[in-house]
């Protein structure tokens, strides 16, 4: 009698058991690739794209930064290209041919190439619509976040430090005969230690 008992109950908290078992499947959230930070990710070709952003100290100017990882043992890439496309097809990059090698299973940081500057009607807090080409006539578009110079990213925009010109290469001039623009392009940012990056 003791022992049907005993089988009862075992039976009995595996009943109860089971909705708890059941809910620790797979394909969780906690599963998922996720980087914490303002940059995004692009993981879907041969050569990864991460915390890829644009960033800008002054409006209407910024750098592109992003780290570049190669996923094949045996082939080599070069980005040749990074340009605006979609409604930022005007964004002007410079330089507009690039060589940049990234060697097979290696890994670049565009922070430490020569900088690729990103002039255009915008500002910081936008999101600008880049694509990546490569020596193989791949691509990659990505909504890219254009983000303050600031805290981790301060130091960053070295276009800040070249003169800037408007984004059509002339200013308009308003009738009191001062030069007009949406944003001014040499005013830099603030930094306050309430500004998020």
């Amino acid at each position: 009698m003791q022992r049907r008992r005993s089988l009862r109950l075992m039976a009995g908290a595996l009943v109860l058991a089971l909705p708890l078992l059941a809910s620790c499947g797979f394909n969780k959230a906690t599963d998922e690739v996720y980087t914490p930070g303002a940059g995004v990710d692009d993981r879907s070709h041969d050569v990864d794209v991460l915390s890829a952003v644009i960033v800008s100290a002054q409006a209407n100017s910024g750098t592109f930064i992003a780290s570049l990882s190669n996923n094949l043992d045996d082939k080599a890439f070069v980005l040749t290209g990074v340009a605006g496309s979609g409604d930022w097809s005007d964004l002007a990059v410079d330089p507009s041919d690039l060589s940049i090698n990234i060697p097979a299973r290696g890994f670049v940081n565009l922070v430490n190439e020569d900088p690729i500057t990103v002039r255009g009607d915008f500002e910081a807090g936008q999101v600008a619509e880049l694509t990546l080409s490569f020596d193989t006539g791949d691509s990659i578009t990505m909504a890219v976040p254009i983000v303050f110079a600031c805290h981790y990213y301060e130091g960053l925009d070295s276009s800040a430090s070249q003169p800037s010109e408007s984004p059509s290469g002339s200013s308009s001039e308003s009738p009191s005969g001062s030069a007009s623009s949406s944003a001014e392009p040499n005013e830099s940012y603030s930094c306050s230690p309430g500004d998020k990056s």
